[in-house]
């Protein structure tokens, strides 16, 4: 009867802790977004607690007329809607840095540098497979300051991440 007790615990505690899906400790990967000519960024995760975590990407571009950058910070809360899918909303900002290459302005060559910070919202849904492979999409307004970036840009994004 000891033995019968003690094993219907276990039963009842690993069902308990299926249902409290936790998100992964580290996840880093790709994010393929559009955003001000932005393609691919690379993403990190690092979790705070069993639903909250912090995501920093960072995007570049180099182009005839231009070179870029651009590092995204996010704090965003996770919540399960069944098994393993999540969906999340964050908040965060960021800062950037775009050369211009200006060829031949008034017979000179011009190189103009511009720094720009914004701000970001982020809503979104992720699955998370059995094997280390977390998939998401997810929609980033961003408001930014700068001629670069001094308008409301809208990016939706599809991040591929493997999970430790």
């Amino acid at each position: 009867m000891k033995k019968l007790l003690i094993a219907v615990c276990v039963m009842v505690a690993v069902g308990f802790q299926s249902q409290a899906q936790s998100i992964a400790e580290h996840a880093i990967g790709l994010r393929f977004g559009g955003n001000n000519g932005y393609g691919a960024e690379i993403s990190y995760q690092n979790a705070l607690g069993d639903n909250n975590r912090l995501e920093i990407d960072l995007g570049w571009r180099n182009d005839d007329n231009f070179d870029a950058f651009k590092l995204t910070g996010l704090y965003q809360w996770v919540w399960n809607i069944e098994g393993g899918f999540n969906w999340f909303v964050g908040v965060g900002g960021g800062l950037g840095s775009v050369s211009y290459d200006d060829r031949f302005n008034n017979g000179n060559f011009d190189d103009d540098n511009e720094i720009f910070l914004f701000g970001a919202g982020n809503i979104g849904i992720e699955y998370n497979f059995d094997f280390p492979l977390l998939i998401a999409l997810d929609f980033r307004p961003e408001i930014g300051s700068g001629d670069y970036n001094n308008d409301l840009d809208f990016d939706i994004a599809l991040a591929l991440r493997y999970q430790f």
